[in-house]
């Protein structure tokens, strides 16, 4: 069951736009450009690279940053480029492509390499992509896939930003653990990649002593500058997946999280960020040290590495895991952490809730042609958040135009959003299309707040197969003790509950612009998230 949306027929609009105007970049960009190969050269790398704008490249903003930058996207469970593609395609489409010293970048699809050249077959592919689909049967090559990018391609002083959707979110947010607990290995290393993998998800005493002693003696410390994420899960089938560090990583400078109000489905519960404990306080690295050679705090602790996973006895490991087990991954996360004598455990986090379900939020609801559609509000606040942190991703300014972001209020400084444009009482979804061209931001806004949503219950009723079944969610308790809690429950197609101590409460500005629409096409908008805490609103 991937995370492409079933829906109905598209709705009929009306509009005349001027060339370029309210269309995708995926539609109007790029159908016959080349771009090089992102596999790594032989030729070293220059002391210094002209900037595109120092060449006369005067659309990509930023002009120039000092470091390079290494973008990885992620996209969802069985989503691949197409006609209906997710926020992580449009994303990859607007970013500059054609010089590897200032940027480089990676694409991964949902769909993935399911079976080895070597076993290839109809049938072992079919049932390795349902399996897929269902378990997360290949989260471990998803992971390992961009690890393997970043370790051919790292450059010390790289900036390091990870993108993903629904699950690609959490492959982001697990190749970003993986980072931290077993560092990046140095070019080359192929054959210690899944070795590294297996220590990095292993959550015993032992294991986790091990990716100390691995990092120091093999592994380069590098530090993830910006992960941008739309509606993580970590599984959409039966068996969940819990790595380390994917809840909390301080390895992290900047953690966006773009999250949907009115997702339903069981296995799509909001996947939250989960705020450090007291005890918490030292985890992770600052990023701009890489690398840090620290070998003497290995051996000072008297760390050794052994050959495998299996303990003295042979045996391996039980990987069901009680709520003890869970707590005590918690706690060799914090010793982990603590042990770094150049960890400050800062981690910049927002989290905003946006109208729509799933793939309203991340993309793929509709054909990529629709003047205007939900997910183009989280698209647009993410790219923003990428500005206002100062990334240094770069992109093409006159693709940026076409999903309704003005170049100038991005760069060279972010300028701060006018009021929003109020919808006309008389607007409805019918007429969300607007007879003139948009030429700003909040009109672009207050059509695709009105757009449709897509609830996956309602137009594909096989989801309510797992609604009836009995599931597990962890959530973080309350403050100051922020202790794993277990519930178990059977869904039954409720909203997702939004915990109480869950403050400040984001959401963004465009729910409130849809709450307030009058004669919108289906009744009045009320979000299908339980919340007792007030919204605060953010553009």
């Amino acid at each position: 069951m991937p995370d492409t949306p079933s829906r109905p027929p598209p709705i009929s609009t009306e509009s005349s736009t001027s060339p370029g105007a309210d269309q995708s970049p995926l539609s109007t960009w790029g159908k016959s450009t080349r771009y090089p190969s992102s596999a790594p050269t032989d030729s070293p790398a220059p002391s210094r690279h002209a900037s595109s704008s120092e060449e006369g490249d005067t659309d990509i903003i930023p002009p120039y940053h000092p470091a390079r930058t290494l973008v990885l996207c992620f996209d969802g469970t069985g989503d691949q480029f197409n006609t209906d593609n997710s926020n992580i395609v449009t994303l990859f489409s607007l970013l500059k492509k054609d010089d590897r010293n200032e940027q480089m970048v990676y694409y991964q699809s949902g769909i993935g390499t399911y079976v080895a050249p070597q076993v290839a077959s109809p049938l072992r592919a079919k049932l390795d992509k349902l399996l897929d689909e269902m378990v997360a049967w290949n989260l471990a090559s998803h992971v390992q896939g961009g690890y393997v990018f970043l370790m051919e391609n790292y450059r010390a002083g790289d900036n390091i930003c990870l993108f993903g959707f629904s699950r690609g979110a959490y492959t982001a947010r697990a190749l970003a653990g993986m980072i931290h607990k077993v560092g990046l290995l140095p070019a080359g290393n192929h054959e210690q990649v899944p070795f590294a993998y297996k220590m990095f998800a292993r959550d015993d005493e032992l294991g986790w002593k091990q990716s100390t002693a691995f990092k120091k003696a093999f592994s380069i410390d590098v530090d993830i500058d910006f992960i941008g994420v739309w509606d993580t899960v970590s599984s959409v089938g039966i068996i969940p997946h819990t790595l380390p560090f994917t809840a909390s990583n301080t390895a992290i400078r900047v953690f966006r999280h773009a999250l949907s109000l009115d997702e339903r489905r069981a296995r799509f519960q909001a996947n939250l960020y989960h705020h450090p404990s007291k005890e918490d306080a030292n985890r992770g690295t600052q990023p701009g040290d890489m690398p840090k050679a620290d070998t003497e705090y290995a051996t000072r602790v008297g760390i050794r590495v052994s050959d495998g996973p299996n303990d003295k006895s042979g045996k391996k490991p039980d990987h069901k895991r009680t709520k003890s087990e869970i707590q005590k991954q918690r706690q060799f996360e914090r010793q982990f952490s603590q042990g770094d004598p150049d960890s400050d455990g800062t981690t910049d986090v927002l989290e905003v809730w946006f109208a729509g379900c799933h793939c309203d939020v991340g993309g793929g609801s509709v054909a990529d042609d629709t003047p205007h559609t939900l997910a183009r509000i989280p698209l647009r606040w993410m790219i923003r958040e990428c500005f206002k942190m100062n990334t240094g991703i770069r992109f093409h300014g006159e693709l940026l135009k076409r999903i309704g972001l003005d170049p100038a209020a991005l760069h060279p400084i972010v300028l701060d959003r006018p009021p929003p444009v109020q919808p006309q009482p008389e607007v409805h979804l019918k007429t969300v299309a607007p007879p003139v061209p948009l030429t700003t931001e909040e009109e672009h806004e207050v059509r695709d707040a009105l757009a449709p949503l897509y609830d996956q219950l309602t137009l594909a009723p096989y989801w309510w197969a797992l609604e009836l079944l009995p599931m597990k969610h962890r959530l973080q308790g309350p403050p100051p003790d922020r202790k794993d809690m277990h519930v178990v429950t059977m869904n039954l197609g409720r909203g997702r509950v939004v915990p109480t101590h869950y403050e400040p409460f984001y959401v963004h500005r465009s729910v409130k612009l849809r709450m307030e629409a009058k004669n919108l096409a289906g009744g009045p908008y009320t979000p299908k998230a339980q919340y007792v805490s007030e919204p605060i609103w953010v553009d």
